[in-house]
């Protein structure tokens, strides 16, 4: 499966995952989800705040009050939490789940996620395009943390974000494959999430709609024998690599640790 790209990855950042394992076990277009059971954000999603609202303000007020963090290791983090390539992607969340995550060591997960995100993309890409909502950095100079993707997200909708969508479903698959680490891999869901803003590219409503988006796909996804099936594939690995631990020596451990003490919220 070499050579495959991550839908979002290509989306927003123009670059690709690939994946180091044989094809999973997905449905009839390459996802989990049939038309039938693919959930529509444009439904079950609150429409964005509207200009000159009490929620508008506060999304004005985070994205005003992260733009100090810049230079700081929490802005460095949500630089990398930007990143969904392969690696970087798993490498995020290799603390929270306690042991190194990576293509080769542990492939089966990596397969998973890739056709979790094929999966979500069409509901993900739909919402955007239904609200098509300005993103915060638009019409001023602030700083965001990946400059060099500004003129291209400036065309992309901010609500729902996508990034906190399959931070948060990678956080609830992990939780659910390695239960007795629910709590901090949970907690590095939601700092993937906020790392969009801090990075100033996402409000946050569009973060919080992405861990809305996030929850409803990976629930509908537990409908499907094929993901199911992968989802134990991915358990078996985990459970075979326990040994292979993240030392809490690893600094970015603690400035995950410390990011999740001082929310943005």
């Amino acid at each position: 499966m070499g050579g495959m790209g991550i839908c979002l990855s290509a989306m927003l950042l123009g670059g690709g995952m690939g994946i180091a394992a044989e094809p999973p076990a997905s449905g009839p277009d390459g996802g989990y989800l049939t038309p039938a059971m693919q959930p529509d954000g444009t439904q079950y999603l609150p429409p964005p705040p509207q200009p000159g609202t009490a929620r508008q303000h506060t999304d004005d007020r985070a994205f005003t009050s992260t733009r100090a963090l810049k230079g700081t290791p929490r802005w460095a983090l949500a630089t990398s939490d930007a990143d969904l390539h392969e690696d970087a992607l798993l490498h995020a969340f290799s603390c929270a789940a306690g042991q190194n995550l990576s293509t080769a060591a542990t492939p089966h997960l990596a397969a998973l996620i890739h056709t979790m995100d094929m999966s979500e993309a069409p509901d993900m890409r739909k919402s955007k395009a239904y609200w098509h909502r300005p993103r915060p950095f638009v019409g001023n100079g602030q700083p965001i943390c990946t400059e060099d993707d500004r003129a291209h997200l400036a065309t992309s909708g901010a609500y729902p974000s996508g990034h906190t969508m399959l931070g948060w479903s990678i956080a609830l698959v992990l939780a659910e494959l390695l239960p007795d680490r629910a709590t901090p891999i949970l907690q590095r869901g939601r700092v993937f999430g906020e790392s969009r803003i801090v990075c100033g590219v996402h409000w946050e409503s569009d973060v919080q709609a992405g861990y809305m988006v996030g929850a409803a796909e990976i629930a509908a996804m537990h409908g499907s024998p094929a993901f199911r099936a992968d989802m134990e594939q991915a358990r078996s690995e985990l459970t075979a690599r326990r040994r292979d631990a993240v030392g809490s020596q690893d600094p970015a451990c603690a400035i995950e640790s410390d990011a999740a003490r001082h929310s943005p919220l």
